[in-house]
């Protein structure tokens, strides 16, 4: 007999969570260990029939022979079952979100992860293994998930269980249903709870940061202190609460903290329990509240860390102007740093501030010419290096300033900016460029990335990854991957190309990589990076955290080294703004300063400043391709930038060659052909295919993609440059002058010339014989599709709309890779003929003659070659 139980006091997630494992162990039993909590007995009342749950007096423990625990692992929750645990021969499987703790039961399968509610492990698993579930059942579980985060606001809560929560709603989850059972006014015993914890609450203030401890003492249990604490984080707004209550024998903790300087998993862990940064629990038993209470403010004092000052998260040394500095100057420095403002300096007393926002309108009335000090703002808040975090915020926000200078006797020695701020500080202020990686200090679950980099990279790029970490530390350096790899692992995507950014010498870190592993370095010092390439055919690029800046539009970049910041800084779109640490006290973690994350899970593309197109305007071409590949959607704000990039006419300034490397990169997309319509409707066609009628090729370009997919499942004659198939369809239609000019102005080979004359000669011959049921033998209609491109086959394809074409275009192709004669040259100089010119024309009549049927057998083309060179003109025949 196997049975599925729960705690005592069963709340929802336990019910839901019950129900859910008797779908992945259909032949299990539901047990109820003990009470149920208020809304749970009213759940029942209504759906005892439809979920037949049994209680512990319905079943003969003696036959148990499996127990599957969830919600749980403690014996002491199971009551009268906590004894199966210890039976000689039951098997025990674990599915539950808490934290492991001292005398928890072991299973033989155990899925144990910190999510916010154990039936979001549950359904991971359902969906896994691709069990059907009915609206009720979707009901049932969301009302799980839905209890235990809060409606997915508590600090807990992780995508995981908004994942599953979406992934309910589309099996016809009724939130009617679910608010009708969550949003139920406390009970008596929780009113009074919380009013005991009301007014026993002592507040404290342990390194400028604000606690609030709260007591309780009642004679039963009463569910729902996680509820009657958020209520009391409501009440409170403070930087972290606890509250600790004497319930039957046991003294129940619940904490709960807002900033990463009170880390509540930390705190409970001196009393046995656990559970994240942000939430946390532990359950004592046999000990009073006041005792608990005074173990818990010790350990709060000792766990708790000063918080962070201005001198610790300031930017230094500080780029600075001087009064005099013109303003022209100014926004080139900024540029160039990827700041948003500076200091104006006399000497070295700080005299004000000039924003990005002042430059910009000074240059708008044309007056770059100026100095700064007509436009800088003079009446300057200030900080000292001791200054708190949360002052410099406060500050911040009272003031609506970006940056605050930090000045040590009068001198300037650093300044702050809101980035640096949000690097301590999370989920409190919310503007564009965030960051959601908060460094060792923060371990909020839905920002790091781990598991995910072990499902979605390859064990040999892992292990590479885990040994730069290694690497790095020993060097006294930071690492990270950087770039596409974040943004491929968030949308489930295969990451095939590796860049690591290192804070510290990245080539230095490269050559000692690829000592480790025995591979091949190549160094690009003038870029500050290095290639390794390993023996089992991987390569990683690593490169020094680097700024460029640009000395005028469209230039090419200038390149220093930097930090992480501003290598992230200087790329093109937050999506691909993002790195993860692969540094052992934090790895996996996020690093997101512009709110990449974010844009990618609402399915925009963004760019990261207002010049970022007039940096570099190749990156238009660049945002359109990830457009259509990920789905997305350019930002309005950034639409607009590249509307007005267009306008302006920014292409032309680039080089051809980078415009055509983009171009490439477009051509080589699974669909191009929406990215090329994406083009037209941004104006930018005719600057790229000067003289290509869009519309006369538009529906060629729209069927592409079909005949590419259907010759490649023929397994015949696959295209030598996959990008050339799209090239060619843009330029079918064209004269030879203006497709010429196209192939000059973006310097194809000869080669590459030569196969898009063929084909724009050819297409047409190849698609009127194919497409004629009664006409051309197939020699004739092999020669005229071999006299166009591999490259042109899925043109050709695109232009046949019934079956009975496109099967003889499949015999040609067939005919054209396998039906070639059995005989050679050396067959021919044994019937008697010397090699020369004529060899070459027998061996073609021979395979047109195999082609068209009239030879069949080798002993056929023998005597067919021997007649024809026989009759030849010019054949030789050996003495």
């Amino acid at each position: 007999m196997e049975i599925i139980t729960t705690h005592t006091n069963t709340d929802m997630d336990a019910l839901a969570s019950m129900v859910a494992a008797q779908k992945i162990y259909p032949g299990a039993v539901m047990v109820f260990p003990g009470p149920l909590l208020k809304n749970v007995e009213e759940f029942m009342a209504l759906h005892k029939d439809t979920l037949n749950v049994r209680t512990v007096r319905d079943i003969a423990p003696d036959l148990v022979t499996r127990i599957i625990l969830v919600d749980t692992k403690s014996a002491g929750r199971l009551d009268k079952l906590a004894g199966l645990l210890e039976k000689p021969g039951v098997e025990v499987h674990i599915y539950d979100h808490h934290p492991r703790g001292e005398g928890d039961a072991t299973g033989k399968v155990e899925v144990v992860e910190m999510v916010g509610a154990t039936t979001t492990l549950l359904v991971e698993k359902m969906i896994e293994m691709g069990i059907v579930i009915t609206p009720m059942e979707a009901t049932v579980f969301s009302l799980g998930i839905y209890e235990d985060t809060g409606s997915l606001v508590f600090p807990s809560t992780t995508p995981r269980d908004a994942g599953a929560v979406a992934y309910l709603l589309g099996q016809g989850a009724n939130l009617a249903v679910v608010a009708e059972f969550l949003e139920r006014p406390l009970t008596e015993g929780q009113r009074t709870l919380l009013k005991a914890l009301l007014v026993s609450a002592e507040h404290y203030d342990i390194n400028g940061i604000k606690i609030l401890i709260a007591k309780g003492n009642v004679d039963e249990f009463v569910g729902g202190l996680d509820l009657l604490t958020h209520k009391l984080v409501d009440f409170a707004h403070l930087d972290a609460v606890f509250t600790v209550v004497e319930m039957d024998d046991r003294v129940y903790i619940v904490a709960r903290s807002s900033i990463p300087e009170v880390s509540v998993k930390e705190v409970l862990e001196d009393l046995g329990g656990g559970g994240h940064p942000a939430a946390a629990s532990a359950i004592i038993k046999k000990a009073k509240v006041d005792q608990v209470a005074d173990l818990l403010l010790e350990a709060i004092r000792l766990k708790v860390r000063p918080p962070a000052t201005a001198a610790e998260i300031m930017s230094s040394p500080v780029k600075t102007i001087t009064p005099e500095t013109v303003i022209e100057e100014a926004g080139r420095l900024m540029l160039r740093y990827g700041h948003t403002g500076l200091p104006v300096v006399r000497g070295d007393q700080v005299v004000g501030v000039i924003s990005r926002r002042d430059v910009e309108k000074a240059s708008h009335h044309g007056l770059g010419h100026a100095p700064v000090k007509g436009f800088m703002t003079s009446n300057m808040i200030t900080v000292s290096p001791a200054t708190p975090v949360s002052i410099v915020r406060e500050l911040m926000i009272q003031h609506d300033i970006g940056r605050l200078p930090v000045l040590k006797e009068g001198k300037l020695v650093g300044i702050v900016s809101r980035t640096d701020v949000l690097r301590t500080l999370h989920g409190e202020v919310q503007v564009r460029h965030k960051k959601v990686y908060s460094g060792a200090a923060s371990e909020q679950p839905h920002t790091n990335i781990r598991e995910l980099m072990y499902r979605g990279l390859s064990s040999e790029y892992m292990e590479i990854m885990e040994r730069a970490g290694d690497i790095s530390a020993s060097m006294g350096y930071k690492i990270y991957a950087a770039g596409g790899i974040v943004r491929d692992l968030l949308l489930g995507m295969d990451c095939i190309d590796i860049d690591l950014v290192v804070e510290g010498d990245g080539i230095e870190l490269a050559r000692h990589l690829g000592r480790d592993f025995g591979g091949r370095v190549r160094v690009h010092p003038k870029f500050f990076t290095a290639t390794v390439y390993f023996q089992n055919g991987r390569q990683v690029d690593v490169a020094t955290a680097r700024v460029e800046f640009y000395q005028y539009p469209a230039a090419m970049p200038q390149i220093e080294a930097s930090s992480l910041h501003q290598d992230l800084y200087r790329r093109d779109f937050t999506i691909n703004a993002m790195a993860v640490s692969l540094n052992k006290d934090d790895f996996g973690y996020i690093v997101d300063f512009f709110g990449g994350r974010e844009d990618l899970e609402q399915g925009l593309l963004r760019v990261l400043h207002n010049l970022s197109f007039v940096e570099d305007p190749t990156r238009i071409l660049r945002g359109i391709r990830f457009e259509k590949r990920y789905n997305i959607t350019l930002e309005p704000q950034t639409l607009k930038l590249v509307k007005e990039a267009v306008h302006n006419n920014m292409l032309a300034r680039v080089s051809k060659e980078r415009v055509w490397e983009e171009l490439k990169y477009i051509l080589l997309e699974p669909r191009p052909s929406s990215v090329l319509a994406r083009l037209v409707e941004l104006q930018l066609w005719d600057s790229i295919f000067k003289g290509v009628k869009y519309k006369e090729i538009k529906d060629v370009l729209d069927d592409l993609h079909r005949s590419v997919k259907v010759l490649r499942s023929w397994d015949l004659a696959e295209p030598d440059e996959p990008w050339m198939v799209y090239f060619i369809a843009v330029l079918h239609r064209t004269d030879w002058e203006t497709a010429g000019v196209i192939c000059t102005r973006y310097n194809l080979n000869k080669r590459q010339v030569e196969k898009v004359a063929a084909a724009l000669n050819e297409w047409e011959k190849a698609v009127a014989g194919l497409g004629d049921p009664g006409g051309l033998s197939t020699s004739e209609l092999a020669r005229r599709v071999m006299a166009v491109p591999r490259e042109c086959y899925p043109l050709i394809l695109a232009y046949f709309s019934d079956n009975a074409a496109r099967r003889r275009f499949r015999q040609v192709l067939s005919a054209i890779c396998y039906d070639k004669p059995s005989i050679n040259g050396k067959d021919l100089r044994s019937l008697g003929f010397q090699p020369g010119p004529a060899f070459k024309k027998a061996l073609d009549a021979v395979w047109q003659a195999r082609l068209d049927g009239v030879v069949r057998t080798r002993e056929e083309e023998l005597s067919y070659v021997k007649e024809y060179l026989s009759g030849y003109e010019g054949a030789i025949k050996s003495v």
